[in-house]
């Protein structure tokens, strides 16, 4: 078949792009942010809008003859849509002899725009399709034309071919110095083989004649797609059916049989790049087109064409309901963010090639797996290690090491606050989890702090919790679970909300949601759910940062925040912006914020002992010896006692009647005043017990404060109990006891 090659100087904007825009006339306020994409048609839509007749699409930019090229000619959501006139469209080049024509698009007003990222941003305008009939590029063009806000011109280009099958692929791509080598690679993938051992029986005993449309090249029974080579076609011209029987020896019976049948099987090189012929017949042309041969995409609409099949082939779904397909778009454009933010830069980063293409792509089927590569367990391009920014080595994330690229905090927290000054910017930037997981990398004023088990009990940690599957029948399902990442369905509006509890049951029993009660963390003398008493910890926490005495759940920094400050304040956006309010590590969590408590001067911890003290001298809050009735001196006066009276716990008195003297106590005499002496008052509170009942003190500052506990309950004896507290360096102190 002749092709006329383009003689159009029209520029081409890149092998990875499916949405062209152009130039726009603007006469208003609001930019019309003008894109004229190829829309995939997945087969869950077909079933959604009752569309079934309609072929299926998997938008990209090389199509074989006779499939569909659906356009969708978007604007600025934020145009008012009686503001819009209408689309002026116009197929501008094709090959020679195409008689293929524009028609309106069989997709209706209902069907919304595929992308999640690009429901928050645009709107249709109007929409169109066409199908190829020549081998050869077409050029579409489209005009849209707004009442107040101007015009805008787009262009899109479209290849379309034939499809050559793995054969022609392997020719190139099977090492050499012609061309990568994806092939090889590609032949261990279970895509490789999904036809054959379904066939042969090895992948169910349901497999059928309606599977395969997904597991070889280009199935269509359209009439339109007869000659364009895909395995439907071919099955008809050989006489090929499918097997009554599932049974080993059906594939080799195609491979010796229908030899060209078995060329155009399996999940191939051409079902997610198109069609094959025009890219094959560049090789050695010095002439060839401007514009791309092949598709090489990230566009989820490549991997949707089969992975978006309710109920049984969920994944997309889920993946739309995740903040994975409407990541932010802010940091598109810059070479040192997109290495996370978007498709593109992640595949970079993650190849460990230069960062060049920094346009937006959400985080996408492909940026998670590389399809020709089976050395990691599904296919992820990252496994088991990430590189923390203080140093640390993670070593054991298995799958979770994926996720842990990019979940971590972008800074080394200890040279970070002291170097950093106060901005709105200032903090662990958003994705510290990882950094949490491990109890690492918060800043711990120099002492060591507790950690909590997760990430040594949890198997492939991120990816065990957030990844748990939920059954087709939940309220939740596509809202919690595989690709939502998401282990509630509180966001989506399920009511009553879904928690997927099933890996935490195994340690923590019956629990049916993640804010079940521990430990009263927060000292209010009520044992809370874990995440209601991380968050009150964060509000005392914020009331002594600025401005202080004032109860926040935000904090607004800037340039006056002091050291003192800015190291508290990292400690709780840390916190804050991993999200999960100590589900992920518990101790480390809650050691962090009141470690900063205790340094801004705030209250004890519930065991009625600062953290930061009980850390100091013990190491960690969790050690028998930080009890606050603990006497790890040996010297009959407990550790609350100790505290009170600045001295060091760990280091005896001198025993007398009736007391104890210690050298240099807490200094309260300089040791220049020779002969002098002071005496200071304090506070006995005695009560009376009963056998049978418990007693707790507890005390506060001011009244209408919460109460603290001050030591451990008390076993009732019948007789009297006393309590002595020094108060030299209280202004005033309340007291009470409560009996059980």
């Amino acid at each position: 078949m002749k092709k006329e090659p383009l003689k159009s100087a029209l520029a081409w904007l890149g092998a990875s792009l499916l949405v062209a825009v152009g130039a726009t006339t603007a006469t208003g306020a609001t930019p019309l942010q003008g894109q004229l994409s190829i829309r995939p048609f997945t087969p869950t839509e077909q079933a959604t809008y009752k569309l079934t007749s309609i072929q299926k699409s998997a938008g990209i930019n090389t199509v074989a003859l006779g499939e569909p090229v659906y356009l969708d000619a978007m604007v600025n959501i934020a145009i008012p849509p009686g503001d819009i006139i209408g689309v002026t469209w116009a197929l501008t080049n094709q090959p020679i002899g195409s008689v293929a024509a524009l028609t309106n698009s069989p997709l209706g007003t209902n069907v919304p725009v595929f992308k999640p990222s690009d429901r928050l941003v645009s709107q249709v305008a109007g929409r169109a399709a066409f199908w190829p009939d020549v081998r050869g590029q077409y050029t579409v063009t489209a005009t849209i034309t707004t009442a107040s806000e101007g015009t805008t011109n787009l262009v899109q280009n479209i290849t379309a071919g034939v499809y050559m099958g793995i054969g022609t692929c392997a020719l190139c791509h099977s090492g050499g110095e012609v061309a990568m080598n994806k092939v090889v690679p590609w032949s261990q993938t279970e895509h490789a083989t999904m036809f054959s051992r379904g066939i042969d029986g090895l992948v169910s005993s349901s497999y059928g004649l309606n599977c395969i449309p997904c597991h070889t090249v280009g199935y269509d029974t359209d009439p339109r797609t007869t000659n364009n080579g895909n395995f439907y076609a071919v099955s008809k011209q050989l006489g090929w059916t499918f097997p009554k029987v599932l049974t080993n020896g059906n594939w080799a019976s195609i491979q010796t049989n229908y030899l060209a049948l078995a060329n155009v099987a399996n999940i191939q090189c051409e079902s997610c790049h198109g069609p094959g012929s025009e890219h094959a017949d560049l090789l050695g042309n010095t002439n060839s087109p401007a514009w791309p041969s092949l598709s090489k995409v990230l566009d989820e609409g490549d991997c949707a064409q089969c992975h978006d099949d309710m109920t049984h082939h969920s994944i997309v779904a889920e993946w739309n309901n995740s903040l994975h397909a409407v990541t932010t778009t802010d940091p598109a454009g810059s070479a040192g963010c997109v290495g996370c933010h978007t498709g593109f830069g992640f595949v970079a980063r993650m190849e460990g090639t230069p960062i060049v293409n920094t346009a937006y792509e959400a985080i996408t089927c492909a940026t998670c797996h590389e399809p020709h590569d089976v050395s990691k367990p599904h296919q992820i391009r990252a496994y088991n290690t990430a590189t923390l920014m203080n140093g640390t080595v993670v070593t054991n994330g298995g799958m979770g090491g994926l996720c842990m690229q990019c979940h971590i905090s972008r800074q080394n927290a200890t040279n970070y606050v002291a170097t950093t000054a106060g901005s709105s910017h200032y903090g662990p930037h958003h994705g510290p989890q990882t950094d949490m997981l491990e109890g690492v990398n918060g800043y711990t004023y120099g002492k060591t702090l507790g950690s909590s088990p997760h990430k040594d009990v949890v198997t492939d940690t991120c990816v065990a919790c957030h990844m748990q599957t939920d059954s087709s029948t939940s309220p939740a399902f596509t809202h919690a679970g595989g690709h939502s990442f998401e282990v509630a369905s509180a966001a989506s509006g399920t009511n009553p909300p879904v928690y997927l509890t099933a890996v935490c049951v195994q340690c923590h029993g019956s629990i049916t949601n993640f804010n079940f009660p521990t430990v009263d963390y927060d000292g209010d003398g009520v044992v809370e759910g874990v995440q209601t008493e991380v968050a009150n910890l964060m509000l005392q926490l914020a009331t002594l940062l600025p401005p202080v005495g004032v109860a926040k759940t935000n904090l607004s920094i800037d340039a006056t925040w002091t050291p003192q400050q800015l190291k508290a304040a990292y400690n709780y956006l840390f916190v804050q912006s991993d999200g999960s309010y100590g589900v992920h590590n518990i101790a480390y969590t809650v050691d962090l914020l009141k470690a900063s408590i205790t340094d801004m001067g705030g209250g004890a911890a519930a065991s009625g002992l600062p953290s930061a003290w009980q850390i100091q001298y013990f190491g960690s809050t969790t050690n028998p010896n930080a009890a606050p009735n603990a006497d790890p001196a040996g010297d009959g006066v407990p550790n609350w006692l100790k505290y009170a009276l600045g001295l060091n716990p760990t280091v005896a008195g001198l025993t007398l009647t009736n007391g104890v003297v210690w050298a240099n106590g807490s200094a309260q005499i300089s040791p220049s005043n020779t002969n002098s002496i002071a005496i200071y008052t304090a506070a006995e509170v005695a009560f009376t017990t009963e056998v049978g009942k418990t007693y707790q003190l507890q005390g506060i500052s001011s009244l209408g404060a919460g109460w603290q506990n001050i030591g451990s309950p008390i076993t009732g004896t019948g007789s009297s109990m006393s309590f002595l507290t020094p108060t030299r360096n209280d202004q005033q102190q309340y007291f009470r006891v409560v009996s059980q």
